[in-house]
């Protein structure tokens, strides 16, 4: 039940009706029986700013900020935590001492199935395909996990050289983030050498399904012990998934990302230990394959 005591979060983007975070948030909120509700809020670029004021002036807790906002919030806000300076972009926001502090989740949701598994990191070559906002969380995902390169590869090579100059004097120190590139091209030549591979690309996503970024062919040059993970989670495996599943790799779809940032997301607003995950996982799962 709403009341006047209820407390406000939310999450803001435009477009925002598709969004699935209002699901998982107020489900978990319901389960911990808190006087929350999670909001999406439609907000045009150009209104961002009045957005924040206002915000302040209802009372908002916190939110999760997602396309177009994610760069674009980072000068509006008091302060960055390091990791979002790094990746270059806030996907959570939280209310503090009347002021706006930023910081990104998707990193560790990104990380946390990988974590669960049996792996020596320092011995894996990641390889990451895409260089958008996407690549930049999973880039510095795999830097905390220790990897032993990361290389990311793209379509424009320009794009793709202000990418790895950016990891320069990176906030992420003293971890060094070593990044290589290479063009779409050089793909065949350097799968072979891939532990872990990244589409970070939205190519496979609803509704074009029958698309993936690279052939069936290429999957049978993967090492043996390949782990291959999609961040896209509709549909339920990807194409690309489906061909790593057909050459018996390891597969993991971007629900367990989702739910996890968003977990992270509400624990820094909460100011709690420990949130549902089971619950906001579920929640997700039942809307997406029923």
């Amino acid at each position: 039940m709403i009341t006047g005591n209820t407390k406000l979060l939310g999450v803001i983007g435009h477009p925002v009706e598709h969004s699935l975070s209002p699901l998982m948030h107020n489900a978990a909120l319901e389960k911990l029986r808190l006087d929350y509700v999670y909001l999406p809020f439609p907000i045009e670029p150009q209104n961002l700013a009045t957005a924040l004021d206002g915000f302040a002036a209802i009372g908002v807790v916190g939110f999760n900020a997602t396309i177009p906002h994610k760069q674009a919030i980072v000068p509006k806000l008091s302060n960055i935590e390091p990791i979002a300076r790094a990746v270059g972009a806030v996907n959570t926001v939280v209310r503090k001492d009347d002021k706006w502090i930023g910081t990104n989740t998707d990193v560790e949701g990104f990380i946390a199935p990988l974590q669960s598994l049996d792996r020596d990191w320092s011995q894996t070559n990641a390889l990451v395909l895409g260089n958008g906002g996407a690549a930049r969380a999973v880039v510095a995902g795999c830097t905390q996990l220790g990897c032993a390169s990361v290389r990311v590869v793209g379509r424009n090579l320009q794009k793709l050289e202000e990418f790895r100059d950016s990891w320069q004097d990176s906030p992420l120190s003293p971890l060094k983030v070593n990044v290589q590139v290479h063009e779409w091209g050089y793909i065949p030549e350097i799968i072979k050498e891939a532990n872990l591979l990244i589409n970070t690309t939205p190519i496979g996503m609803y509704p074009k399904i029958d698309n993936s970024p690279i052939n069936a062919d290429l999957f049978l040059h993967l090492p043996k012990d390949t782990i291959v993970y999609d961040l896209i989670y509709t549909p339920s495996p990807t194409k690309f998934l489906q061909y790593a599943q057909q050459a018996d790799k390891t597969a993991i779809d971007g629900l367990e990302m989702l739910v996890q940032q968003g977990a992270a997301a509400l624990k820094i607003w909460l100011r709690r230990e420990t949130v549902p995950v089971d619950v906001m996982r579920k929640t997700l799962q039942q809307q997406l394959y029923k």
